[in-house]
């Protein structure tokens, strides 16, 4: 009995060539897992778990109070599907995506390119383009809600030196999305610009002498060696810059709240919104399942 319970055991033991590696190794393995294993166990508290619970939610009708859970299937989906404010706030979230991605990289991109040269202050320039990573976004949120006020906020002051009043941004439907992307360009500049200094400084300065050497000027050295040595470091950064974009919250409920009438909701808020101001835990759950679909679809695409 024994025997054949120890079996299948054997036989895996055999098939991944346990029984055959030397004792070093074998140690070394054991330990590499025993250093792994907090993190694996972490990532599967925290992150797959949820991730599989959420999707379970996502079937059901729950308010986070009643001990039931009722199963409405794909209702959750269809109600979605019908819902015009959902298509509002994905619209919202897709318009901070592109309207600060292209224009936050490109600035980094001139950032670090400037930055790279032998300039006095050098150091100190950096330091403060980057300081706002360091801040969290409620702050930076807090600080621009001052900035953009049409009263005594200091943007009023260049409108006044055209003889133009203020926008009212953060009142006006026409203006709340455009001062969210600002505020998230200025938030993610100095994190852009210091992953391209990083990129500039790991390219061979051989190729820049040997491209001068032919009789290449600023642009072409530019387009056809910067700028194709810098596509994976371009890649992870649009990568990253599309996450964050769509998941967008902090700078958001600070700032307008979503308001005024949705025009500056975005798809996490709207979410946020439906979990714990009106306990639509099911409803949640599956704007969240779609999220996930979407930022993977997006990822994929860009891959």
């Amino acid at each position: 009995m024994n025997a054949e319970r120890g079996a299948p055991w054997s036989r895996l033991s055999a098939r991944i060539g346990w029984s055959q590696l030397p004792q070093r190794t074998k140690r070394e393995r054991l330990t590499f897992l025993a250093f792994i294993a907090p993190n694996f166990i972490l990532f599967a508290v925290f992150t797959f778990w949820p991730l599989v619970y959420g999707f379970a939610l996502s079937f059901t009708k729950w308010n986070m109070i009643s001990p039931t859970k009722q199963l409405v299937w794909l209702g959750n989906y269809v109600t979605m599907v019908q819902d015009p404010i959902f298509w509002k706030v994905l619209g919202n979230t897709f318009y901070l995506a592109g309207g600060s991605i292209i224009v936050r990289l490109a600035l980094a991109l001139g950032l670090a390119l400037l930055l790279n040269q032998k300039l006095a202050g050098r150091d100190v320039y950096r330091s403060v383009i980057f300081s706002p990573t360091f801040t969290t976004g409620a702050a930076v949120a807090l600080v621009w809600s001052w900035i953009f006020h049409e009263d005594i906020g200091l943007l009023r002051i260049p409108f006044e030196w055209l003889g133009l009043s203020s926008p009212h941004w953060l009142a006006d439907v026409r203006w709340t999305m455009p001062a969210i992307i600002i505020v998230t360009i200025w938030k993610g500049l100095g994190y852009d610009m210091v992953i391209f200094l990083a990129g500039l400084q790991g390219i061979p300065a051989d190729l820049y002498e040997a491209a001068r050497v032919d009789g290449a000027g600023r642009w072409a050295l530019l387009r056809h060696i910067t700028l194709p040595m810098l596509s994976p470091i371009t890649f992870f950064l649009v990568i990253t810059a599309t996450i964050g974009a769509l998941q967008a919250f902090d700078i958001v409920a600070v700032m307008t709240g979503g308001g005024p009438m949705n025009s500056s909701k975005v798809y996490v808020y709207y979410l946020y919104d439906n979990a714990f101001k009106w306990f639509r835990v099911g409803y949640a759950s599956a704007l969240s399942m779609v999220l996930f679909l979407i930022i993977l679809a997006i990822t994929a695409i860009q891959v």
